[in-house]
């Protein structure tokens, strides 16, 4: 039997990833777990930022942004740059993070990360709360080990529901097993 809740944000878990921004003098990482893919040609990443934090203005201003997808093994660097503010503090120091310099994009991505999605801004959406920003990828940058035909495979990522970090699980399945199934 299910019960009624107050409508909320339920999709869970979702990505926590440390979104970078700004540029080589001015910038910053926050922890976000509201990130998502919106569209696949092209690629086109949204991220929401509440619209007191500091980071907002980064990518006003710049107009672009990285996404950095984390390790399990990172969940405390991850957490710092989710309580702490780049108005205050260096949340790259503070978390033993590690500036890479954009490929594609201005802004650092972070070396620790097993895949940063280097994205440019090409809209903004205001919500009472947040302001949602779509990001049109224009580099991927993946560790070598987890590229696997070309592709990222991350084996095992951090993730976020209900105030708790969480690491995802093993692989259960690929896109389209169950046909293999269903034709027999």
């Amino acid at each position: 039997m299910k019960v009624q809740l107050k409508p909320s944000t339920c999709l869970a878990p979702l990505p926590a990833v440390i979104v970078t921004c700004g540029d080589e003098t001015e910038n910053n990482a926050i922890t976000l777990a509201w990130a998502g893919t919106v569209n696949a040609e092209p690629p086109i990443v949204t991220i929401a930022v509440r619209h007191s934090r500091f980071s907002l203005g980064l990518i006003e201003r710049h107009g672009e942004f990285t996404v950095n997808l984390m390790e399990p093994s990172m969940v405390r660097a991850v957490d710092t740059c989710g309580i702490t503010s780049g108005r205050d503090v260096d949340k790259f120091a503070a978390a033993g993070l590690t500036r890479g310099h954009g490929m594609g994009v201005k802004c650092p991505h972070l070396e620790e990360s097993p895949l940063s999605l280097e994205c440019k801004v090409i809209n903004r959406v205001d919500l009472p709360t947040h302001a949602v920003f779509f990001g049109e990828v224009v580099d991927v940058l993946a560790r070598e080990e987890i590229v696997r035909n070309g592709r990222p495979v991350p084996e095992a990522l951090l993730s976020y529901a209900n105030g708790i970090y969480r690491a995802t699980g093993d692989a259960l399945g690929t896109y389209g097993f169950t046909g293999k199934v269903i034709k027999k």
